[in-house]
């Protein structure tokens, strides 16, 4: 029996049993599937009771019929098993291996995680196409590969500074780079010049929730996801320092375990660092939640891994609460020691009858107090000399003084007195407070008020710049390189220009302009929000934008936004004129009047028109930029020899 007939009839078998259907009577594959898996005994008594079935999925070993779930499922899941207009047509035209499943979907795979092996480009051109765009996803298979990965041309550069945009004369080895496209394709292209230069990569990803702020194709499956994830991590760790650089990754709760064994993978379980904990938001709607049986989601994680030994300089958090240990006041003029709560009384910053219990940190007067006492407030600590410990003993009740390395030191019963100074930090504010030693649980940030951050628009997705001020002032130094591949809104850029760090920025969305290059503008000219006060900013500096060089890639934004089939058709016929076309597809075949074609749903349609485009073509490479046919301009052609031959 050929692989049709076992379709048709394991169909028909199927449609017997409720279990495997919809109310509308379409089989459920994945229902199917699990079954399988599960080996359970209706149906494979069922699929043992039919000849053809029996023959194809049973082996026989020592006189016992073995199911071969494995053979089963790849089965069920053959994209001719049940196929759509869509299947039959790409059947069609040649897109569709022997064995039936699609050509980018016939290697073999890791089940816990499929296409593993591939490479996902995750394209994306305009923000509002998120949920219309998940074809563009697509999955290349290592054989389809050829030029891909090679360096590709830039073009459309400008320098930014104090003046405004200026034709780019020069690009230098410490330039700031915001570079528009494919991040993918970007960090290739970046590894010659860039490798093993970068201090600190942090990235915000889309955090597969389907229903991420920003514009990517933020819906995929888990699999796909950690395949995207995988392809740009396993390049972005090459461009790090050998020693002494950090990567962060921020997700949520929808990734962060898979992340995690992930980057284990890639980056070594030996050098994680930690997994911070950070509140990401203010829970609202508690009675709602609990009633539908969930717990309000409230924390974002950052995993870092370093490369190399790395230095991270201390950073302190003011405390939320006074210690009580704390309870003491010494007059140094008298060497007496009194309470320090009477003392608070008596300076009218406590009400009479207060307790320890009742000072308050948010107390402006007694803030002002301590900072001005810090030598006169203190705790006892038990660890001091042991000579000066005994002679203190000798004299109960009293002040003893001594001194070590030309200080002064004070005790009393043998007990050594620590005063609050030896606890006053300079923060991330640079203020100086009673602080407390930074740990992998961040609650003191601010999400919720960050909208208007830089002098741009974007309400939400858009990360506080005091979070990437911690991150830079944990692991980087004025003059290191730091880059997020995905940039956004432009927050990390921002911080690192008004931070005197060198940075590089790759967004492939079109608002890059409306947003980050916005923002860094505004950051030169100046402006006040984030952390410009806590860094004293005032302006300066400059910036270079570019782009990779579009070429198939402008076929792929035309099909994406065409309106109708008719659109589709002219396009198509360009398309045929580049001979950029995808080695597997038979032009001849793609008729895009006939009825067959024009039936398809539009973004069918779209679809197989993208599925025909080469892929490694979809940029210009930068080996081949001086061919004519390509229309690099003499000065584009110029600063990219320039700048590849970049190395500080």
């Amino acid at each position: 029996m050929d692989n049709l007939a076992l379709y048709h009839e394991l169909e028909r078998l199927l449609r017997m049993d409720s279990r495997w259907c919809t109310e509308d009577g379409v089989l459920m594959r994945n229902a199917v599937v699990e079954a399988a898996l599960a080996v359970d005994p209706d149906l494979v008594g069922r699929l043992m009771g039919h000849d053809g079935l029996r023959r194809n999925f049973f082996t026989e070993a020592g006189g016992v019929m073995v199911f071969d779930k494995v053979r089963f499922q790849r089965f069920v899941m053959s994209k001719s098993f049940l196929p759509d207009s869509y299947t039959s047509y790409k059947n069609k035209i040649g897109l569709v291996a022997d064995d039936g499943s699609f050509i980018a979907d016939s290697r073999e795979v890791v089940l816990a995680w499929p296409h593993k092996d591939c490479v996902l480009e995750g394209g994306q051109t305009r923000e509002d196409a998120r949920r219309q765009e998940t074809f563009w996803n697509e999955l290349l298979a290592p054989d389809d590969i050829d030029r891909l990965t090679e360096p590709k041309a830039l073009t459309g550069w400008q320098r930014y500074d104090s003046s405004g945009a200026h034709a780019v004369d020069a690009v230098a080895p410490t330039d700031n780079l915001i570079i528009k496209g494919n991040n993918l394709l970007v960090l290739h292209s970046l590894k010659r010049l860039y490798g093993g230069r970068v201090k600190l990569i942090y990235i915000d990803p889309p955090f597969n929730t389907g229903n991420d702020s920003f514009g990517y194709n933020d819906s995929f499956r888990h699999s796909t996801w950690l395949t995207f994830m995988k392809n740009r991590l396993e390049v972005a760790w090459q461009l790090l320092k050998q020693e002494g650089s950090v990567i962060c990754v921020q997700c949520d709760d929808n990734e962060c375990a898979r992340l995690k064994v992930l980057m284990d993978e890639i980056f070594g379980m030996e050098n994680h660092v930690t997994t911070v904990v950070v509140k990401s938001s203010t829970p609202s709607g508690l009675k709602t939640a609990h009633r539908d049986k969930t717990l309000i989601k409230t924390k974002d994680y950052i995993h870092i891994y370093k490369r190399g030994q790395i230095r991270v300089s201390p950073q302190y958090i003011p405390r939320a609460e006074w210690d009580s240990h704390y309870s003491n006041y010494l007059d140094r003029d008298n060497l007496k020691v009194y309470s320090l709560v009477d003392v608070l009384i008596s300076n009218g910053i406590l009400p009479a009858g207060s307790k320890l219990k009742d000072i308050s940190m948010t107390n402006t007067k007694f803030r002002q107090f301590y900072k001005s006492h810090k030598n006169e407030i203190f705790r006892y600590q038990p660890i001091m000399p042991e000579v000066h410990k005994q002679e203190s003993l000798k004299h109960p009740g009293e002040v003893y003084c001594y001194g070590v390395d030309g200080e002064y030191n004070y005790a009393m019963n043998g007990r050594r007195f620590s005063f609050i100074s030896e606890s006053i930090n300079v923060l991330e504010n640079g203020d100086e407070e009673l602080g407390l030693l930074l740990c992998d649980l961040w609650t003191d940030i601010d999400f919720q008020n960050t909208q208007n951050e830089g002098g741009i628009d974007f309400p939400s997705g858009k990360k506080p710049e005091r979070l990437l001020l911690r991150l830079m002032k944990l692991f980087t130094d004025e003059g290191d390189i730091v880059m997020d591949y995905h940039l956004g809104s432009g927050t990390t850029a921002a911080v690192a220009h008004k931070m005197k760090r060198q940075y590089i920025g790759v967004e492939q969305m079109d608002y890059i302009e409306s947003l980050a290059v916005k923002r860094l503008q505004n950051v030169i000219k100046g402006e006040q929000s984030g952390i410009s006060k806590i860094t004293g900013w005032q302006g300066g500096g400059s910036f270079v934008y570019c782009e990779l060089a579009l070429l198939n890639q402008r076929f792929a934004d035309e099909i994406i936004a065409a309106g109708d089939h008719d659109r589709l058709r002219d396009i198509w016929e360009r398309m045929q004129q580049t001979g950029f076309l995808s080695w597997s597809v038979k032009p001849k075949d793609v008729d895009v009047n006939a009825k067959d074609f024009r039936e398809l749903s539009l973004d069918d349609a779209k679809r197989l028109l993208i599925e025909c485009l080469d892929k490694n073509m979809l940029y210009v490479p930068l080996s081949e930029m001086d061919n004519d046919e390509y229309g690099m301009s003499d000065s584009d052609k110029r600063l990219n020899k320039q700048f590849y031959s970049n190395r500080r």
